[in-house]
């Protein structure tokens, strides 16, 4: 009996630990400290003059490119705040964005048949046909899927002034942290 009870235990943390990898894997970046969590990306800041930092996002494959401009304005406000200042100018605001493409073969063709598939014949409409791997696929387009993803990043340097947000590019700190704070994903534990 204990043997059966630490099987089941082991199968049931595996699978637990396998699913909580899966459910990272398709997670948008949260509003975290770069390199801090368990989902690749997030903010970092560097001081550059006693009233101006500079203030980078990274996203991961499932952030969009608004959440990442958003918690980059976030992470501006809540340094001017946290420095004593009211409102921020961004000096420079740099937005890039990274496409990749990304083949995923046929888990029947490299999974556990390796380079073995079936083939077999059935009857159409047109009548008697053969359906083989190496030779052309009548259900199923290819053996690979083809997905473009876009990975975004924010950067930009920042003013911090005392008194109200004045001039282009000026915010009030406050109403940045007061309209994008019930947006704000943070990690979860």
């Amino acid at each position: 009996m204990p043997t059966t009870f630490r099987k089941t235990t082991i199968a049931a943390a595996l699978a637990i630990s396998i699913g909580g990898l899966a459910g990272c894997a398709t997670t948008p970046t949260p509003y975290q400290p770069m390199g801090s969590g368990k989902v690749s990306g997030g903010y970092s800041d560097t001081q550059l003059a006693p009233d101006r930092y500079r203030v980078t996002f990274v996203g991961n494959d499932y952030t969009s490119r608004k959440t990442v401009d958003d918690y980059l304005l976030y992470r501006a406000a809540q340094l001017t705040a946290q420095n004593g200042y009211q409102s921020f100018k961004i000096l420079t605001n740099v937005n890039e964005s990274d496409v990749e493409t990304q083949l995923t073969p046929d888990p029947l063709f490299t999974g556990p048949y390796g380079w073995w598939r079936p083939a077999w014949r059935y009857y159409g409409p047109a009548g008697w046909r053969s359906w083989n791997p190496w030779t052309g696929d009548p259900f199923w387009a290819d053996t690979v899927d083809v997905s473009t993803v876009t990975k975004y990043e924010a950067q930009a340097d920042i003013l911090m002034q005392r008194g109200p947000a004045t001039g282009k590019g000026s915010f009030n700190a406050n109403q940045v942290l007061t309209a994008l704070g019930p947006t704000i994903q943070l990690p979860k534990s």
